[in-house]
């Protein structure tokens, strides 16, 4: 069985994290195949909007698999592995629309995974977390990055610092999600998030992504012509 299983309806591509006995945990080969779906993603142009989930009823996943930490042949091979596929680094520069649904636990990777995707959905079960200072390290799949620019400086502190769990109330509070429904909703929810994306004209809905991407960490001036310029190339007016 994949560990990451693809489905396809219509223009709207679901990507199911497949490990429901250890929680949807990343390891190497479920890595692998998310690096393969991303960069099938970024090369096909009739992939207008991506969901993805986690199987099972107890999370979107549970973070890194801790099995497999200090099972690489030395620190270096394991560093190597990562910088040659750098997977969460792939995931930021998708230019289609990414919708995250989110059930039970999103604790370290599993809620960086989610901070890439551009909507989130929630259900009312789901707990997020950045539980790695508790095991002695720090988040590396851009924890630190990417919840401060998403919530509040001091939310993400507390998060990072603490390790502690936030409830989807808290979550969409402080911004982490964009919305939280009822369970049996969630997949509906973001089946219609997915969709009306993909009714959009597509050109236009990766040109805004991409105008976002690269002028978020920009001085104003510089970012504005970096829209200008982008605009452009679609044919927007000035």
């Amino acid at each position: 069985m994949p560990f990451i299983e693809a489905d396809r309806e219509g223009d709207v591509l679901w990507l199911t994290l497949n490990r429901p006995d250890r929680l949807n945990a990343v390891h190497l080969q479920m890595r692998d195949e998310l690096w393969t779906m991303f960069d099938l993603i970024r090369l096909d142009p009739t992939v207008r909007a991506v969901v993805i989930r986690g199987a099972g009823e107890r999370a979107f996943s549970a973070g890194a698999d801790i099995l497999e930490f200090g099972t690489a042949p030395s620190y270096l091979a394991a560093r190597d592995a990562r910088l040659q596929r750098d997977l969460w680094g792939r995931m930021s520069m998708l230019p289609v629309p990414l919708v995250a649904a989110i059930q039970g636990f999103a604790y370290g990777a599993g809620l960086e995974m989610s901070m890439y995707c551009d909507l989130r959905v929630a259900s009312e079960d789901a707990r997020f977390a950045l539980p790695e200072v508790t095991l002695g390290y720090i988040p590396s799949a851009g924890g630190t990055q990417t919840v401060p620019r998403h919530i509040a400086r001091s939310d993400a502190l507390l998060m990072a610092t603490s390790g502690e769990p936030f409830d989807a109330a808290r979550a969409l509070e402080a911004g982490l999600v964009h919305a939280v429904v009822a369970r049996a909703d969630l997949e509906s929810t973001a089946r219609g998030w997915a969709q009306r994306l993909a009714t959009l004209p597509a050109e236009a809905v990766r040109a805004t992504k991409r105008a976002v991407i690269e002028g978020i960490d920009l001085p104003l001036a510089h970012a504005l012509r970096v829209e200008r310029a982008i605009a452009a190339s679609v044919g927007s007016p000035s």
